[in-house]
């Protein structure tokens, strides 16, 4: 059943990539809007492509000269809307953002604090900042994908609720 699900990620993958033309592969030079599409709830199908799509397309604007690893991410609120950042470094090491805050920066400037999902290559602990009852999608170029809750993926992480204890 898992090469079956993977088969049609990569086939539908392939299309994502024809529908949205050049710039999937290479450095893209155009910055990723937020962008009102996927109804509120878990993404499926189409919208779930969507999302997918958004983060690969925000991990072309990467700028990365020193690790020369492009990231991308793609964050779901619970109200439909998809906010997409990448990763920017800086010499100064520590000014460097990572793709996952780039997009949770970008929603809260929006005004967006509650989310549904996000779409990302790796994962940090900026989004335990905003709860643990929420997908993470996490891509592979080819197309294929696993979902986990962020609480599997951090089941013994420090959180806002471990500040009250003390």
């Amino acid at each position: 059943r898992k090469e079956e699900v993977n088969n049609e990620n990569r086939k539908n993958w392939e299309k994502m990539k024809q529908r949205a033309g050049a710039g999937m592969e290479g450095g893209g030079q155009h910055p990723v809007p937020a962008v009102p599409a996927v109804p509120a709830g878990q993404p499926q199908g189409d919208n779930l492509q969507l999302l997918l799509r958004r983060s690969w397309e925000a991990k072309n604007c990467a700028y990365c000269p020193y690790s020369h690893f492009p990231v991308g991410a793609a964050l779901l609120t619970t109200g439909g809307e998809i906010f997409s950042g990448c990763n920017v470094e800086n010499a100064c090491y520590s000014l460097g953002m990572c793709a996952e805050r780039t997009a949770i920066q970008k929603a809260i400037s929006e005004g967006h604090t509650s989310f549904k999902a996000m779409a990302i290559t790796r994962l940090f602990f900026l989004l335990l900042q905003f709860g643990t009852d929420w997908d993470v999608y996490l891509t592979k170029a080819d197309g294929t994908y696993i979902v986990k809750r962020l609480e599997e993926l951090l089941p013994l992480s420090f959180g806002p609720e471990d500040l009250k204890k003390v």
